[in-house]
């Protein structure tokens, strides 16, 4: 009886031993699996990989050539790419990886070559016997949620290459500011906040930036809040009194340039030398750079103003009109009688008519009556509607108090659907310490409950 039981444990053990060794060998096994050398979507384990750069002048076929694709198959992949990736497009400078596999006989054979678009986008050309193949992507990247402050010496592109901070960050912010914060009348000592994703590339490379999570600009002794939001299906920017960021008349009709003469009554004109009334403001500007307008409204005007040269005027709601003079073109479908929407293009800065050199003239008037542009009383969107007021200050809140300090991780807002708001939430009152609001009441409660 003693010998069976031997028998029995020492079987058990050995099974045991086999399960963990069964257990080992499929994680091993596993682990294997996943081990593989991907690049361009493409399992490269059994490739020799060659790196190289677009020279001056090169050409994808010569390129292609080098690695023996016949001038057939170099052919039929320019057809085939025509839609996707023209091989014309190709530009010196930019990388590309050959796929080199190796026959029995050690004969090299080109399978792929990839190359790169972009920091993040690359075109896959595949040779499969008498076949090619075509096909594009983007690498993968990771996101980092980011929180940059600046003080503004010159511009806010300045600000942002002096904090080294990506280039896409001065775009976004005069997207969503274009209607508040007047970029032309920037004074040295404003400055912003902003949370941001950041992507990267192999963790070190930044290939741009996602969502903004919010921003603070204080401009001219004022804070301007932008605060994402989702309301009518769209995510919009909004003020933190939930007024929308969004106003009736865009600040200006473009971007990226600076006021070489403002609104008055008694300008001397650069040309005829007389002193004579200029109703309206001039943004210097490259020529060709894009106008766009200010407000929905009707085009009422297209063609040769005289010394305004081209001249486009548009009529708006509430007996408002614009004017864009001296454009050396218009764009394409804009005609006397279209609608037009705010933020389309609808002219090129040029130097028409009487002009020194390329700008916008650009005027506004009100029951027929110049007014200076750069004082419009400003009317706002739609704001955040009584049914989505608790959802948007309970964002508010922790979107104001990421923006004002630091805030634990779980407490961020990292998503804007279906936003489930604690009990007993109570809105900060604006003007005071993000968070102070939501202690005292929890104070107040704690206190109410030991008195009971």
């Amino acid at each position: 009886m003693k010998q069976l039981r031997l028998t029995f444990c020492a079987l058990a053990l050995l099974a045991t031993a086999s399960c963990d060794r069964n257990q080992t060998t499929s994680a091993e096994e596993a682990e294997a699996e996943t081990l593989h050398d991907i690049r361009y979507g493409i399992i490269a384990d059994d490739y020799r990989l060659e790196e190289g750069e677009v020279a001056q002048g090169e050409t994808m076929g010569k390129i292609l050539n080098r690695y023996g694709i016949s001038a057939v198959a170099i052919d039929r992949l320019d057809k085939a790419s025509e839609k996707t990736f023209p091989l014309r497009n190709i530009r010196a400078g930019q990388k590309y990886v050959a796929f080199i596999h190796e026959d029995s006989l050690f004969a090299p054979h080109l399978d792929y070559l990839a190359y790169e678009r972009s920091l993040s986008d690359y075109v896959v050309f595949g040779f499969h016997g008498d076949s090619v193949s075509v096909r594009t992507g983007e690498k993968e990247f990771t996101t980092r949620r980011t929180k940059k402050s600046a003080v503004i010496s010159s511009s806010l592109w300045g600000s942002i290459m002096e904090k080294n901070l990506p280039y896409a960050l001065a775009a976004e912010l005069e997207d969503i500011y274009q209607w508040t914060v007047d970029f032309f009348g920037i004074q040295k000592g404003d400055s912003f906040t902003v949370i941001y994703d950041e992507r990267f590339i192999d963790d070190s490379v930044s290939v741009g930036i996602g969502r903004i999570w919010g921003a603070r600009f204080d401009h001219g002794g004022k804070e301007y809040y932008a605060i994402p939001f989702r309301q009518g299906g769209k995510i919009q920017y909004w003020e933190a009194d939930g007024g929308s960021l969004r106003k009736q008349m865009l600040k200006a009709p473009l971007k990226y340039t600076r006021i070489s003469s403002k609104f008055t009554y008694a300008r001397k004109h650069p040309i005829y030398k007389v002193y004579r009334p200029h109703t309206g403001v001039d943004y210097a500007a490259p020529k060709g750079t894009p106008v766009h307008a200010v407000a929905d409204g009707v085009v009422v005007f297209k063609g040769w103003g005289g010394g305004g040269g081209n001249t486009l005027k548009i009529k708006h709601p509430g007996n408002m009109m614009t004017g864009y003079l001296h454009l050396s073109g218009f764009a394409k479908g804009i005609a006397q009688g279209k609608h037009v929407t705010q933020g389309q293009l609808i002219g090129y800065v040029g130097s028409t008519g009487a002009s020194t050199g390329p700008h916008l003239d650009y005027r506004v008037w009100r029951n027929g009556k110049p007014i200076n542009p750069l004082t419009i009383p400003q009317e706002p969107s739609e704001p955040i509607s009584k049914d989505n007021r608790a959802e948007f200050e309970f964002i508010r809140d922790r979107i104001m108090a990421e923006l004002n300090g630091d805030v634990p991780a779980e407490e961020r807002i990292v998503q804007l659907d279906s936003i489930v708001i604690p009990e007993g939430f109570v809105a900060r009152e604006l003007g005071t310490p993000a968070g102070k609001e939501q202690k005292s009441e929890a104070a107040k409660a704690q206190s109410g409950t030991k008195k009971s």
